[in-house]
């Protein structure tokens, strides 16, 4: 048996006489890039850059406002925390049950030799309570 091939036979045996087979076409040449030109804007770094510095301005303007929110906060939690732990006698950890919606940022700590409470922001604010007996807590004036 004679050996198989996947092309057609050609010449004498089939009665053809052989044709000039066209040489294939060269493959057609791909797109090339143009590279980058020097100092071109492009990627997602300016838009970060642009939305770091808008973030920036809106946090520098409204500061104040955090600011003033975190000392108000701060004092509420002091004397209350104050009055829930000396006047009621209860623990500081179930005094933070007493606090409104939205102070989740605040933390209570105490110093029992000066029967203080203090109430702290992280890095915003902080104030303190002191238990004056009959009459109450008072909040300590400012630093």
């Amino acid at each position: 048996m004679a050996p198989v091939n996947n092309t057609n036979p050609t010449g004498p045996s089939t009665g053809e006489t052989p044709a000039a087979v066209p040489p294939p076409a060269a493959p057609a040449p791909l797109p090339t890039r143009k590279p980058r030109e020097p100092g071109r804007w492009g990627g997602c770094l300016p838009w970060a850059t642009v939305l770091a510095v808008l973030f920036a301005i809106f946090a520098i303007w409204k500061f104040p406002s955090f600011k003033a929110q975190a000392e108000l906060g701060s004092a509420y939690a002091a004397r209350v925390g104050c009055s829930c732990r000396y006047v009621q006698g209860r623990s500081l950890d179930s005094c933070q049950s007493d606090f409104e919606p939205g102070m989740e940022m605040v933390s209570l700590s105490e110093d029992p030799a000066t029967r203080t409470v203090t109430g702290s922001v992280p890095l915003l604010a902080s104030r303190s309570a002191r238990y004056a007996g009959d009459s109450g807590c008072f909040l300590r004036p400012e630093n």
